[in-house]
């Protein structure tokens, strides 16, 4: 299975979107790709994102998987063709 690529939306010193990484890590291992992207560089991102962080986006589809998420959730996002 080939694993979509995503972004997390997050910022520096958020300690949930550290825990989202840390959920994230060992799906990176298997190759799933992942880029960072802090909401502090865009005023439009901290307004849909700012109390939402972090958030997961497939970049193909555009869909977003909030947290709280676990691994098993993450996969099941990962593994849906549109949500």
């Amino acid at each position: 299975m080939s694993l979509p690529e995503c972004q997390l939306f997050g910022t520096l010193g958020c300690h949930l979107c550290e825990q989202a990484e840390e959920v994230l890590m060992p799906l990176v291992e298997y190759g799933l790709m992942v880029e960072l992207i802090d909401i502090a560089e865009n005023v439009e991102w901290v307004e849909v994102y700012g109390l939402r962080i972090p958030v997961l986006r497939r970049v193909d589809t555009g869909a977003e998987l909030d947290w709280p998420f676990e691994a098993g959730q993450v996969v099941s996002f990962l593994q849906c063709a549109t949500q």
